[in-house]
């Protein structure tokens, strides 16, 4: 019980975060249109050292946002598209965002992107850097809020224990769990492959009602 009232709380939050984003005509905007994906980003540059990444050029991707870490004037972000995470640096974005204040508009970290919520839609632009660590990181100098989540994700080391609720909620399992996610990339393959087989041989796909 007390799990659903926290829940409930979380979705009345972020539903006036929404109507805020509304009153500034912001809510939903489409005019982004993200060149990359975090998969090619990290297949082509995870090799280079910072200096060769310099010279790279500018990378845009969106996805959703599945962790934020604000450290003062700066951020880091995990951001997870149809092939993956990159890390974001945000100054003031499950590829790293790096976020930086002094990069954004003036007074957009604090009033805008300090308020994202995990599970947001964000789409982000900027130049590519290793961290000390090694990681291959986007360091942000444009983003944008696509679209503003309204239900919390399942806390993210666990998302979905319970094996009756992960079929009942498929689409937040796929989401939370890459095995999930890797298991019906390869069943839509498959069935895509069997269809181009037949297709090919004149055969007739029809869909029969069963009994069940």
């Amino acid at each position: 019980m007390a799990e659903s009232v926290d829940e409930n709380k979380l979705i009345a939050e972020r539903r006036k975060k929404l109507s805020a984003l509304r009153e500034n005509g912001i809510a939903f905007p489409n005019q982004f249109r993200p060149q990359h994906k975090a998969a090619e980003l990290h297949a082509q540059y995870d090799e280079l050292e910072s200096e060769a990444l310099a010279e790279a050029g500018t990378f845009s991707i969106a996805g959703r946002l599945m962790a934020k870490r604000i450290m003062g004037k700066a951020s880091f972000a995990q951001v997870q598209d149809v092939s993956g995470r990159i890390q974001l640096y945000v100054v003031s974005g499950r590829m790293q965002l790096y976020v930086q204040r002094d990069a954004l508009p003036e007074g957009f970290y604090n009033s805008q992107f300090k308020h994202w919520d995990v599970g947001d839609i964000i789409g982000a632009a900027g130049t590519l850097f290793k961290t000390r660590t090694g990681e291959l990181t986007l360091q942000v100098n444009d983003i944008q809020l696509l679209t503003k989540s309204l239900r919390p994700l399942p806390e993210k080391f666990h998302g979905l224990a319970d094996q009756e609720q992960r079929y009942r909620m498929r689409y937040v399992d796929l989401i939370t769990n890459e095995d999930s996610r890797n298991t019906f990339k390869t069943r839509a393959k498959i069935i895509s492959v069997i269809r181009r087989f037949f297709e090919d041989r004149d055969f007739l796909e029809v869909e029969t009602p069963m009994m069940h």
